[in-house]
């Protein structure tokens, strides 16, 4: 029986962005080496394609197009994208032959940490996340929120790229807000920039089980001419699979099949100007759901941009194309629920964390246990002290995947100090489990 190819949008979830004349030419000169006057009739002749730019004029003439610097610079304009979004109407018209609505999957960031924010990015932990969730809150779409993140760049600036996560603590304060404020934890993850390395690879693989980061495909012309991200520097996925099925990495690689726990999805852009979705694309994942396979065909863009347009041009080009394999099924689908049919999940039972924190002396005691495996090794502990400061700490395994526990005294945290403690897990199903503990009652015991 042929497979069902589930047609999944992750939006990089990242609120407003501002950029300036100046700052669009700054880009250029990165992206192809050429310093032009920042003048509104230079734009339009990069455009045209009538600057000299040594062999890199078409990709820029894409980069710099008219639609792609056409930014959502304010919430208002974003909101204003989004009412149309989530109105009946447009959720109808882009639906799949058996009704189901067009779905989105939020991605969201934390924009925290920076110095440097000449892009006019929402600064602070949850403004995104809490934007979506509230705006979802209001239409019953089955839309699923979840987890984006950013390195920090060297000199702390908002508008570069990075790929170290080693040096990019905001990463693990924001699951520790995330845990303790929101009462939330991620299940599925979108990198930022695209980018993976062998630190996010193992921060992934402890918590995470779905990982839409795969970008996997052969280096084109158009990718090559452009210097910031040629030859791997962002998003190198070029040893991974591209045919559009998932795979365990290996230890060693990213990139390879092998026996880790998580399971990375492949996910290619749309209304940017590399890695694109397209037809032969598309039709590769109906032909690999037609040899029978549950085919996830994931594909990226940002809410900064008018997302309205790439709905409707790949609604178009999966309806055209599933014209030609009428035995093969589509649907919309979500990132989650995409994951488990093509793992063929059925999850269990949901997962419980039984928790106790008790008072011994001078010390405060935590035990964890859990009713079936956990995704990762140990759950992720984060607690909240008095002066507002959020940390992440390692349990201690008493049996790897059940079984845990912690000491709060001198050499971790000092009990006194403690305002929350929050432990949290996915499992390898994708359901989670969150609790959050207040200290003083114990203390005051």
């Amino acid at each position: 029986m042929p497979g069902t190819v589930h047609v999944v949008h992750c939006v990089d979830t990242e609120g407003p962005l501002h950029e300036s004349l100046e700052a669009t030419f700054e880009r250029l000169e990165v992206m192809t080496g050429v310093r032009l006057e920042p003048t509104p009739e230079n734009l339009e002749r990069v455009r045209r394609g009538e600057v000299d730019l040594g062999g890199k004029e078409r990709a820029a003439a894409l980069a710099f197009s008219k639609q792609l610097l056409d930014y959502n610079d304010t919430w208002d304009k974003v909101d204003a994208m989004l009412a149309e979004m989530m109105s009946p109407g447009f959720r109808a018209r882009y639906a799949d032959p058996e009704g189901r609505p067009w779905t989105f999957s939020w991605f969201c960031v934390d924009h925290v940490g920076y110095d440097v924010n000449p892009r006019r990015r929402d600064m602070g932990y949850h403004n995104v996340f809490d934007h979506y969730r509230s705006l979802l809150r209001r239409h019953d779409w089955p839309d699923e929120v979840h987890w984006h993140a950013h390195p920090m760049p060297t000199y702390r600036e908002a508008h570069r790229n990075a790929t170290s996560y080693l040096r990019s603590p905001h990463v693990l304060e924001t699951l520790c807000r995330r845990i303790i404020d929101r009462r939330w934890f991620p299940v599925a993850f979108r990198p930022g920039f695209h980018v993976e390395r062998a630190d996010s690879h193992w921060l992934l693989e402890q918590f995470v089980p779905f990982d839409f980061g795969n970008q996997a495909m052969r280096e084109s012309e158009l990718e090559a001419a452009q210097r910031d991200v040629a030859g791997g520097r962002f998003g190198d996925w070029r040893r991974a699979p591209a045919d559009w099925s998932h795979y365990h990495p290996h230890h060693d690689d990213y990139q390879r099949p092998g026996n880790c726990r998580r399971v990375i999805f492949r996910c290619l852009n749309v209304g940017t100007r590399l890695r694109l979705l397209d037809e032969a694309e598309v039709r590769k994942a109906f032909e690999r759901a037609r040899a029978g396979h549950e085919t996830v065909m994931a594909f990226t863009d940002h809410d900064f941009r008018d997302m309205r347009p790439d709905v409707a041009a790949v609604h178009a080009l999966v309806t055209k194309v599933a014209r030609d394999y009428p035995d093969v099924t589509w649907r919309n689908s979500g990132a989650l629920v995409a994951a488990r049919a093509a793992l063929g999940l059925e999850p269990p039972e949901p997962l419980v964390l039984e928790t106790e924190l008790r008072r011994d002396g001078d010390r405060l005691l935590l035990t964890v246990e859990a009713n079936h495996d956990t995704f990762g090794p140990q759950p992720f502990l984060a607690v909240k002290s008095h002066d507002q400061a959020y940390s992440f700490d390692n349990l201690d395994v008493q049996e790897p995947f059940r079984r845990w526990s912690y000491v709060f005294d001198e050499q971790s945290f000092r009990p006194r100090a403690l305002e929350a403690v929050g432990v949290a897990s996915a499992d390898r199903y994708g359901q989670t489990c969150v609790v959050v503990l207040d200290p003083s009652e114990v203390l005051r015991g």
